[in-house]
């Protein structure tokens, strides 16, 4: 007899089988057991009848827990009323570990009780399936920069400084020198161009901003990109084919998952180039028209990003924000150097920012007053001017948030539930 996993059940039909894992629901009726039954791959309903299998095997089903391991051995058959559209006639049942009582039972739980056992909710066919669309978002987003050319690349997780200074940073002792936990792996990957021409990195990332709102984690991943010769518009461009490719996937190869997280498929069938695009100043506009007392200076938080995404049915482009509220190495609008040449990618639905992006200033000169400007010490950039000393080239690149992503495309009301361990400013376990 085979072992098999559950994904692979439909070319078993009407075959004896043996599987293995886990017990989420039973029930019995009389001398017939209902047992609801997962490996990872799948789920299926095995029946089993006290007439047809062994007085050993019944007495196992009499025990079983929720969350038991068994192996049962039967005969895998199509089953069209079952929401799995198999069904499995077991033969024998073998108990591999009885479980202990289950904390989680069906009732209603506390987020908190509930993130206090996220070793055990992430079982839950829920999380599952929000854990199974970031891996189909992550496989996406590497699929598309393969053929876009891009190479992938690795960058530092410690780092001597930031991006953007340390503010926002966990610090370390680094053998007798300060280091930090990266921000993003920008700076790296823009070195890395003039080895390889289109990069991308993917990533863990780490931001100790003291926010507890429902779109920031401590930990999360990044995806960082940057090519060589690429401006302003074409970098945007680049943006909304990923999203738009992501989405597509999505769609295609998680609908089961998508339904059990009653996702409205319809917004995201809209996620097709061209997004609309607007001006940081016009943004101020449809803020003010909204009742939010924005003005000319002010940078956009989560709430201001919903009101500006519930204009659209696609995400927005919000370009050319003024210099002083971004971060050093942006290249100055030509038209007007108090802008600079970046864009934020704003969700739709209320989901927010998911995508930050510019072209870099490939001057040196102009690159060393932004760092006086910005009251940053020359003296950790001397690697990232070199870039400027040693044939500079116009570049872009952008980064966009895993987590964030699958919120917006899982329909979650909070971040915390976009990756298996969350890190928030007050949860460190499990």
């Amino acid at each position: 007899m085979d072992y098999i996993f559950l994904r692979d059940a439909k070319d078993y039909l009407n075959k004896t089988v043996v599987l293995k894992g886990w017990a989420f629901n039973f029930r019995s009726s009389g001398n017939i057991y209902f047992l609801q039954f997962r490996d990872g791959t799948g789920e299926v309903q095995g029946i089993i009848s006290k007439k047809e299998v062994s007085p050993e095997s019944w007495e196992e089903c009499q025990k079983i827990t929720l969350e038991t391991s068994v192996e049962i051995t039967g005969k895998i058959y199509e089953e069209k009323r079952s929401p799995y559209g198999i069904e499995m006639s077991v033969e024998n049942l073998k108990i591999i570990q009885l479980a202990q009582e289950y904390p989680i039972g069906k009732k209603e739980h506390g987020t908190d009780f509930l993130m206090d056992n996220r070793h055990l909710w992430i079982r839950s066919s829920r999380q599952a399936s929000i854990l199974k669309v970031r891996n189909e978002i992550v496989w996406a987003i590497r699929s598309f920069f393969r053929q876009e050319g891009f190479i992938l690349t690795d960058s530092p997780i410690l780092t001597p400084t930031s991006c953007e200074g340390t503010t926002n940073l966990f610090e370390t002792e680094y053998f007798g020198e300060k280091a930090y936990l990266s921000q993003s792996g920008q700076l790296y990957i823009e070195a890395l161009i003039y080895s390889l021409g289109k990069v991308y990195d993917f990533g863990p990332t780490f931001r100790a901003e003291k926010s507890k709102t429902r779109r920031h984690l401590t930990e999360f991943w990044m995806m960082d990109a940057e090519a060589a010769f690429v401006e302003h518009e074409e970098n945007m461009k680049t943006q909304e084919k990923l999203v738009s490719y992501i989405v597509a996937q999505v769609l295609k190869n998680c609908e089961k998952e998508l339904k059990i997280l009653e996702r409205d498929l319809e917004p995201l069938r809209k996620i097709v180039p061209p997004f609309p695009k607007i001006s940081y100043s016009e943004a101020i506009k449809i803020l003010q028209k909204n009742g939010v007392e924005a003005k000319e200076g002010d940078d956009f938080g989560g709430d201001e990003e919903t009101i500006i995404s519930k204009q659209f049915d696609k995400p927005v482009f919000i370009e050319k924000y003024p210099a002083k509220i971004k971060a050093f190495y942006m290249q100055p609008d030509p038209k007007n150097p108090d802008l600079v040449l970046n864009d934020d990618l704003i969700a739709p639905e209320g989901f927010g920012e998911i995508i930050g992006g510019s072209q870099r200033i490939d001057d040196l000169e102009t690159l060393e007053k932004k760092l006086k400007e910005f009251k940053l010490k020359p003296e950790p950039f001397q690697w990232y001017l070199d870039l400027r000393r040693y044939g500079s080239v116009p570049h872009s690149g952008f980064g966009i948030g895993l987590e964030r992503t699958v919120a917006w495309l899982c329909g979650l009301s909070h971040i915390r539930e976009t990756i298996p361990f969350p890190r928030l400013i007050n949860r460190l376990k499990p």
